[in-house]
């Protein structure tokens, strides 16, 4: 009981020292390690066909851009289901390689893509064997590992000192504390 009492005159004398002084604002730099972001991209190809599309080479370009300092890239390759799942599984393997291949000639660095063919086991919408559907003639790709932008968060009375006042000031690498 005693130090729940001593836990909350304190917890007060920290809010009435905040309230009391004028607001101190420090701007920091969150996490100086960023978390891990993943950026997902998807490329349509038309039928029968492993070929880039204008629009295709323009997403990949994108992709590549986004890669740029990434520490994975996934390229997956799909089909409608139209003819046979060996004959889809070439067709998807040969439309990850087209935006791999495009991938390394924008700059990304080949160790750092992984790439797959699904066939037609995968569709992006469910249909009937030997339906016609573009949306499933793709190759998705997954730029993960990208560092997340440093933003600056402001913080209100960043430390309380012994006398109880806020005490602190910003610079480029964080607080500064002042005794």
């Amino acid at each position: 009981m005693k130090t729940a009492s001593v836990m909350m005159i304190g917890a007060a004398a920290f809010l009435a020292a905040c309230a009391s002084e004028p607001t101190t604002t420090a701007a920091v730099a969150v996490d100086p390690t960023p978390t891990p972001a993943a950026t997902d991209y998807t490329v349509f190809f038309a039928f029968d066909r492993a070929d880039l599309s204008a629009l295709g080479a323009e997403t990949v370009a994108e992709a590549s851009g986004a890669a740029e300092g990434s520490t994975s890239v996934s390229v997956v390759g799909h089909t409608d289901t139209v003819g046979s799942v060996a004959y889809n599984q070439a067709l998807s393997e040969a439309r990850a390689a087209t935006v791999v291949g495009a991938m390394v000639g924008n700059g990304v660095n080949p160790a750092i893509i992984t790439a797959s063919g699904r066939s037609e086991l995968d569709l992006a919408v469910p249909t009937a064997d030997g339906v016609r559907e573009g949306r499933n003639r793709r190759v998705e790709i997954s730029v993960d590992g990208v560092a997340a932008p440093v933003q600056e968060v402001t913080y209100d009375c960043v430390i309380v000192a012994s006398d109880g006042l806020c005490e602190s000031a910003s610079t480029k690498d964080g607080i500064v504390l002042h005794n």
